[in-house]
């Protein structure tokens, strides 16, 4: 049989077919059986989700989230820079300071975007790097006076908003116990 050269590429791309040896053909009888038991096992999961509950846990989170956002703006904050002057201070015990990589774990991203995130905030003056002592690989940051000052401020409104009620993100929570 003759193929032409987008067959040969396809059979490249895909790989080599394997054959299956040794398994009996079962029966559409067993398969839709199996199938069925599957969908219906499916389908009882996810009555039991509270749909209502997670749209609404959804809900409350981005609520607050926009106004921790719009607190960091008025201090002349990123949220980036806040949620990493944060992560710094509230997940750094016992010396509060934290590593480069540990950081961008935290926040979710990778190396290179939180050494841009770094750099751009040493420039401002809201942390400072230094070497590790044990270490002289790793790079340590630290939060300075102003990045304390400036997550102080931020802190302290998102801390009074969570605890006055005015957001139902604490009764979203609740639902889920």
């Amino acid at each position: 049989m003759l193929r032409s050269k987008k067959d040969k590429k396809y059979e490249l791309a895909a790989g080599p077919q394997k054959k299956r040896v040794g398994r009996k053909s079962r029966s559409k009888k067993s398969r839709s059986k199996k199938s069925r038991s599957k969908k219906s096992r499916s389908k009882k999961s996810r009555s039991k989700i509270d749909y209502e509950a997670l749209a609404e846990f959804r809900f409350q989170l981005r609520r607050f989230l926009v106004f921790s956002e719009a607190n960091a703006r008025k201090n002349n904050l990123t949220s980036q820079q806040y949620q990493a002057l944060l992560t710094i201070k509230g997940l750094s015990r016992p010396h509060f300071h934290m590593s480069v990589g540990e950081l961008a774990g935290f926040l979710l991203v990778k190396h290179h975007t939180v050494v841009g995130l770094i750099n751009r905030m040493a420039k401002t003056g809201l942390l400072r790097r230094s070497r590790d002592s044990e270490d002289g690989r790793r790079i340590q940051v630290m939060l300075t006076r102003k990045g304390e000052q400036k997550l102080s401020n931020v802190a302290a409104l998102n801390w009074a908003e969570l605890s006055s009620g005015r957001l139902a993100l604490p009764k979203a929570l609740k639902s889920f116990s």
